[in-house]
């Protein structure tokens, strides 16, 4: 059965605005999920990263254009996932800093309710999976009735097992998998497995999915009673929001005003007009590398592996390679959790999964480079990554998006030789602009103006050396930027 998730909202009938939170680092699931470059827009399984899932999920006919929260950092990567998988956005508000879920979904809502005060907003974070689409799309109908009485309603995911990872809703009854929205008596943070266990056997508990449908006037006025002190400030970054490119950057003067907090502490926890509609869909938080290992295939060990691995008599281990230049062995281990990067391996007991946040910590005090930022640098025009780097030397592999273009800069301490390997660039020395073809280079000579561009249908990637002094990515000034930037 097709699900339907237009909804009637007094006479009208309106279709459902989804808003995806799009920040965060994903921690736990470092080294392949790292400040710069988080979980969301990694493909743990499939094609689509998990960002890009979420956004075709929330799509189709019976969905507005969805409106994206995320950073400056990540902008032009949502961009360009989006164009991917042929998602068209409404809007992608920039967040100045993060602020928690609080303020991000009363800034989404504002926006909304300029356009439409009964505007109906299902939230979701962009890093769930979800195995059954059609039964999702079928408790958003099963919530409608509800939200259009003026309820805000959050989904809760029927538990098979005693995770203590999870927060949990309790219900004052027994839950039904199939039926409508019922009241919410309390909230139960992460338990302990003790906890866990009973909670899973008295059956009026649902794991806290962190997903919520409501009325946009519903959901600012519970602000209002509840969180005021959030109110004033997210409205005023909204009103003073500026156009960048088809982003709108919120005020970062009143952003800073905003307190960090959870939408759950701020207002679910204390509203009187919550329902809970229980969600039974495949359901996955991938929060631990744990989950990653669960949901995996397996061979008859126990074993679940991914890219270049050579396992032998290994048992109840996740083994995974993220790159096809490194082979990973692993001969008799049992319960481990090992990943390997080209800069950086975890191997951990597989008891202790989320414990790999505490490794990025310490990594991040001590000044590791690997605890937060990823091989691979995403730009706006593509991405490089480092190949080789010595006290007077750095090799790059650039990789430049068709019709895209990096800015007209210049270096004051490094000279540039690159080397195209794939496509045709476009190349500006000084005065002289010419096309370099494959296996052809050309020199930069340090303090030139010189700009690279891609004027081809494919991805054009070169080899960079640059040589000199100081090769730090600060050594840059622009003079004409496609992107605006500083």
């Amino acid at each position: 059965m097709g699900a339907v998730v237009a909804g009637q909202i007094g006479r009208m009938t309106v279709k459902i605005t989804p808003v995806l939170l799009c920040g965060g680092s994903g921690t736990r699931l470092w080294p392949l999920s790292r400040k710069s470059y988080p979980k969301q827009f990694s493909g743990f399984s499939g094609a689509d990263s998990l960002f890009q899932a979420a956004a075709k999920r929330l799509s189709g006919t019976d969905f507005a254009a969805p409106v994206i929260m995320t950073s400056s950092d990540f902008r032009f990567i949502v961009t360009e996932q989006l164009t991917g998988c042929g998602v068209d956005p409404g809007a992608i508000l920039i967040e100045p800093e993060m602020r928690n879920t609080a303020p991000s979904i009363l800034a989404a809502a504002t926006y909304l309710a300029r356009q439409s005060p009964d505007a109906v907003i299902l939230v979701a974070p962009s890093d769930h999976v979800i195995g059954d689409q059609a039964a999702f799309h079928q408790a958003i109908q099963r919530a409608l009735p509800a939200v259009a009485a003026g309820q805000l309603v959050t989904f809760g995911i029927c538990p098979d097992a005693p995770e203590t990872s999870f927060g949990y809703v309790r219900l004052a009854a027994s839950f039904d998998a199939a039926g409508g929205p019922a009241a919410v008596t309390g909230f139960v943070e992460k338990p302990a497995s003790e906890d866990a266990q009973a909670m899973l056997d008295a059956g009026n508990y649902l794991w806290n999915s962190g997903m919520f449908l409501f009325r946009a006037d519903a959901i600012m006025a519970a602000f209002d009673a509840w969180a005021g002190d959030l109110v004033a400030p997210v409205r005023q970054a909204v009103d003073d929001a500026v156009p960048d490119l088809g982003f709108l950057r919120l005020d970062p003067a009143a952003w800073a005003d905003c307190r960090d907090i959870s939408v759950d502490y701020a207002v679910m926890e204390r509203a009187d007009n919550l329902s809970v509609v229980a969600l039974d869909c495949g359901w996955l938080d991938l929060g631990a590398w744990t989950t990653i290992w669960r949901q995996g295939p397996q061979d008859e060990n126990g074993v679940a592996v991914s890219g270049a691995v050579t396992a032998i008599d290994c048992n109840n281990s996740l083994l995974r390679s993220e790159s096809d230049a490194l082979q990973l062995v692993a001969i008799g281990v049992e319960n481990l959790t090992v990943v390997a990067m080209s800069d950086a391996v975890l191997v951990a007991d597989m008891s202790r999964a989320q414990d790999v946040r505490l490794a990025v910590e310490t990594m991040v005090k001590d000044g590791c480079l690997q605890g937060q930022e990823f091989p691979r640098d995403h730009r706006p025009w593509g991405w490089f990554e480092t190949i080789s780097r010595a006290d007077r030397f750095q090799v790059k592999r650039i990789v430049v998006n068709p019709g895209a273009a990096l800015s007209l800069q210049s270096h004051v301490h490094r000279a540039e030789h690159w080397i195209v390997v794939q496509g045709t660039a476009r190349v500006t020395v000084g005065e002289t602009v010419q096309l370099v073809a494959e296996n052809q280079s050309v020199y930069v000579p340090l303090g030139v103006r010189h700009r690279l561009e891609n004027p081809g249908k494919m991805p054009m990637v070169l080899i960079e050396v640059q040589t000199g002094s100081y090769l730090g990515e600060d050594d840059i000034e622009r003079f004409e930027d496609l992107y605006f930037r500083d």
